[in-house]
């Protein structure tokens, strides 16, 4: 696997340094979106960590993903004030209307979904966010029946 050269930087930097490897992983998933088994060898090879270390704490923290996400990042909130106001409904909406379910991504690549736990936006629950690239949309106060009309925006 071909590492950009600024990930190789930021590897070489902390590498050494004691409880470094989360920060390596975040950059690594930054960089691909996702952490690889090509990825995570290399990160193996690089960092002298072994790789069942590093599959040990990709595993172990939900944060990071083994499998590429779609083009566009749905993110159901579930914290308190979404979950109360139906956050829930529209995670299971969602997975019903893309045909996926969380972990997934859509066939024609364009859509994943996750569940997160607070997006911030308390006040505009129940919440969800669409991220594609370095823009994330976010959307308030949503009921089942605005999900396609949103879908289909980024369909376009």
């Amino acid at each position: 696997m071909d590492f950009p050269q600024e990930l190789k930087d930021y590897i070489e930097e902390w590498k050494a340094k004691p409880g470094s490897l989360i920060m390596i992983l975040h950059k690594t998933q930054e960089t691909f979106g996702y952490i690889s088994k090509e990825a995570a060898t290399e990160l193996s090879g690089i960092t002298g960590i072994p790789l069942s270390r590093i599959y040990g704490v990709i595993t172990f923290y939900h944060f990071f993903k083994t499998t590429k996400p779609g083009k566009h990042k749905i993110s159901v909130c579930l914290g308190t004030a979404c979950y109360l106001k139906g956050g829930q409904d529209l995670l299971d909406e969602s997975q019903k209307i893309l045909g996926i379910k969380v972990g997934e991504v859509t066939q024609d690549g364009l859509f994943s979904i996750d569940p997160v736990r607070c997006v911030g936006c308390c006040g505009l629950a129940p919440v969800m966010t669409v991220s594609t690239g370095e823009v994330t949309d976010t959307y308030g106060k949503l009921t089942k029946a605005q999900l396609p009309g949103i879908f289909d925006i980024y369909r376009k």
